[in-house]
């Protein structure tokens, strides 16, 4: 079975080798692990933030970054496109925000290829029916500080592998970096609702592809959570082909699919979070997942579209 570590694994090395092209800095810690800066202490770059959604992906996707021409002249912001032809395994067995690295006074959301071995959440591997079993552990983390030696000691614990063999790459929600990466969840978001939300089984999704925004950086870190999230749920876009089965309802599946299906649809994600008590735990799931969909049923031929791009909410959001 593909390794999503090991593809993951020959986009680092090209980050590595390119890293002052890439306005990153490699830091190699005590114990042997490797970590990517790439917008903590640095400024990172467009570059940079395709290539960690990559890695992300377990490289499994392709990631490119354009501006599309059928928004508004006000909305023609640049653009993470995605593909891939893994979606399963890629988004929820590897994209996935699934592992809380909480060590000492260290905390981050952990996505990319060594939740695969870690099987953060387990629940999602056996969903999937997906498994790794490479010796290099990749991770990328969602931070304003770095990991030290007792963060890689964990990962490299929790993952059964040496720590040497662990690299972690780092990114703050307040930077370009986090931006391209979060907006490069697009697809990730509509196959977690499916599974997470409307119980349907993910690996009848043979591709996917998407679109979503750029979102303004954003110094602040909470209004750039809010931001970021805010690029999928009211301006991405997805596409699904699905091999369904006798029984299942795919017009249904479109119809529950979009953001806009959520009983908290309706403000921008920062208001939101806020009267949460930036708890993510208290919003609806169903809020997370792209603005509009389209599901290609292989099966019949059918296509099923719900959901729309909410240009309003964008504005209000960025501030344009």
């Amino acid at each position: 079975m593909v390794s999503v570590n090991l593809r993951a694994k020959k986009i680092v090395d090209e980050m590595i080798s390119k890293s002052d092209d890439l306005k990153i800095k490699i830091q190699r810690l005590d114990n042997g692990s490797t970590v990517l800066d790439c917008g903590v202490n640095v400024e990172g770059s467009i570059k940079a933030g395709e290539l960690y959604t990559k890695v992300c992906l377990g490289g499994l996707a392709s990631v490119g970054i354009s501006i599309p021409a059928d928004l508004s002249k006000r909305l023609a912001l640049p653009s993470v496109k995605v593909k891939t032809d893994f979606p399963a395994i890629s988004t929820l067995g590897s994209q996935k925000a699934g592992w809380a690295v909480n060590v000492g006074d260290f905390f981050a959301l952990g996505s990319g290829p060594a939740r695969a071995l870690s099987k953060k959440p387990s629940e999602t591997y056996e969903e999937i029916d997906y498994e790794d079993d490479a010796e290099i552990a990749i991770i990328a983390l969602e931070s304003d500080k770095l990991p030290d030696e007792d963060v890689t000691e964990n990962i490299a614990e929790e993952c059964g592998v040496s720590t040497e063999n662990v690299y972690a790459l780092v990114a703050p929600t307040a930077s370009i970096v986090g931006s391209i990466q979060i907006s490069g969840r697009v697809v990730e978001n509509g196959t977690y609702k499916m599974l997470e939300a409307l119980d349907f089984d993910v690996k009848k999704v043979k591709y996917a592809a998407g679109i979503a925004p750029i979102a303004p950086v954003d110094p602040d870190g909470l209004k750039a959570m809010g931001k970021t999230n805010d690029a999928v749920l009211f301006g991405g876009r997805t596409y699904y082909y699905i091999q369904s089965e006798d029984g299942d309802d795919l017009k249904s599946l479109a119809e529950n699919l979009p953001s806009s299906a959520s009983k908290d649809y309706g403000r921008p994600f920062y208001e939101i979070f806020k009267e949460a008590d930036y708890d993510f735990y208290k919003i609806d799931k169903g809020m997370f997942a792209p603005a509009e969909v389209f599901i290609n049923d292989l099966r019949t031929g059918e296509v099923f579209r719900a959901g729309f791009v909410n240009e309003e909410l964008l504005i209000k959001s960025f501030n344009l």
